[in-house]
């Protein structure tokens, strides 16, 4: 079993019924693993919904969050951020703090992240990386 973590853009584009989104979704919960929101794609899923003034989307969102729960930031993600930041500098490579959290968010724990821009994070080495737009 295996730990997903869920970009805001997968979360975004499973609220709006992308086929292969859903149906990976699907099966990886037959497969018995665990899906999670990522801490940050739901302060930008959130965001983009309340800016828009979508209440059924926005409730349709807190039942997806509550049903696969959200990761939580500490101090421990926020160091490997840091370190991830300044590794990427170091390379000549600029990212989003919000790219560099949650992939710090799933080095720390092991956990594998789902995302369909997978050139933002695939220069991060120790980041297992699935794109869930396309079938698997």
């Amino acid at each position: 079993m295996s730990v997903f973590v869920l970009d805001a853009n997968i979360v975004s584009l499973y609220l709006r019924r992308h086929e292969h989104v859903v149906n990976n979704m699907k099966k990886s919960l037959l497969e018995k693993n665990t899906l999670l929101v990522a801490p940050i794609a739901y302060y930008e899923v959130k965001r983009g919904l309340l800016a828009v003034n979508s209440r059924r989307r926005l409730d349709e969102f807190e039942e997806f969050c509550d049903f696969f729960g959200v990761g939580q930031l500490d101090n421990r993600v926020l160091s490997i951020a840091a370190d991830i930041y300044a590794a990427q500098r170091k390379k000549g490579k600029s990212m989003g703090d919000a790219d560099v959290f949650i992939a710090a968010f799933c080095r720390l724990h092991n956990f594998i992240l789902v995302t369909h821009n997978t050139k933002h994070f695939e220069h991060i080495e120790d980041l297992p990386l699935e794109d869930w737009t396309i079938a698997h």
